[in-house]
């Protein structure tokens, strides 16, 4: 029964999170002009649209199984074609490199966002004195979750979001060079297994996360976090 509730505590938060950050990928690539993954079908919040067999399903049941203290998952990734950018500000259009930017970001601050409306419910439960445990674990998981993906997915490295955030920012002729990263990804691949391997990332990602959780706790009050 264990394993169970562990299972229905893990994949479901996952699947959500995971489905809204796909989901605001398409949604912003489509405000900038791309309707690639609208015609694709990813402008959508049903999981089975976004969900991948191994990442999203397989590695955090192997993660539950093995009782491993750290797991991560992943989606299918939403196309983004940016020749197709046609939103236009201050009269021009927008670069390939900002729309890119644009779209990468949306989705680790679409979690950050959701984050803060399941703590939000979470006090409208303490308020509301309402004290079933596994729906109260639920919303705590949503919560958590939501910021590793977060905060892992601004990991500067291809192909997370964070290599396309960053890139925005760089000069061209360094942006360039950067930009080889994700047309041969195995470098960075190799990188973020070896953070994986050696527990650097769990000690990068951890105390960002818990970081963003103290501050969640001072903002909405939950006294759950923060204790002083």
């Amino acid at each position: 029964m264990d394993i169970i509730r562990e299972v229905f505590l893990v994949l479901v938060p996952m699947l959500l999170c995971l489905t809204v950050h796909e989901y605001s990928h398409a949604r912003s690539a489509l405000w900038l002009g791309d309707d690639t993954a609208t015609r694709m079908g990813r402008l959508t919040l049903n999981p089975v649209a976004h969900a991948d067999l191994f990442g999203t399903i397989l590695l955090p049941l192997f993660a539950i199984v093995s009782q491993s203290n750290f797991f991560f998952g992943w989606a299918k990734p939403v196309p983004v074609n940016p020749v197709r950018f046609s939103r236009r500000f201050n009269g021009r259009r927008v670069t390939m490199r900002t729309g890119m930017m644009i779209t990468a970001a949306a989705g680790p601050v679409s979690n950050i966002v959701f984050g803060l409306l399941a703590a939000a419910l979470l006090k409208l439960m303490f308020v509301m004195e309402f004290t079933y445990e596994p729906i109260l674990m639920l919303v705590l998981r949503i919560l958590t979750i939501n910021y590793v993906l977060a905060v892992f997915n601004f990991i500067p490295l291809p192909p997370l979001d964070g290599s396309k955030v960053l890139a925005g920012f760089l000069p061209n002729h360094i942006a360039v060079k950067f930009d080889a990263l994700e047309r041969n990804p195995f470098v960075a691949l190799v990188i973020l297994m070896a953070l994986l391997g050696t527990g650097l990332l769990g000690k990068i990602i951890g105390p960002v996360v818990t970081w963003m959780l103290v501050g969640t706790d001072y903002l909405v009050d939950l006294g759950l976090f923060y204790h002083g």
